[in-house]
């Protein structure tokens, strides 16, 4: 098992910081304080929707959203 340290963290029990070590126990993710023992199951949230970029939108998306103005010279009649 490979333990290591989680830089700032706070432990929630004894509030001591950078005394958290993360680590992989059984296709879990656990979090235990080296100073007063605690120890919990991590629970990360993995349905986060990435943000729309410029990098990530498809030229089709772009298409979409482009916007043509045409602009008449002046002194021109229709």
């Amino acid at each position: 098992m490979n333990k290591r340290f989680i830089a700032g963290a706070v432990c929630p029990k004894c509030s001591k910081m950078d005394k958290i070590v993360m680590y992989k126990k059984d296709d879990n993710d656990w979090r235990e304080c080296v100073s007063c023992g605690y120890k919990d199951k991590m629970n990360f949230q993995t349905q986060t929707r990435e943000l729309e970029t410029r990098v990530n939108v498809t030229e089709e998306e772009k298409q979409d959203q482009l916007q043509v103005i045409q602009i008449e010279p002046l002194g021109k009649k229709h």
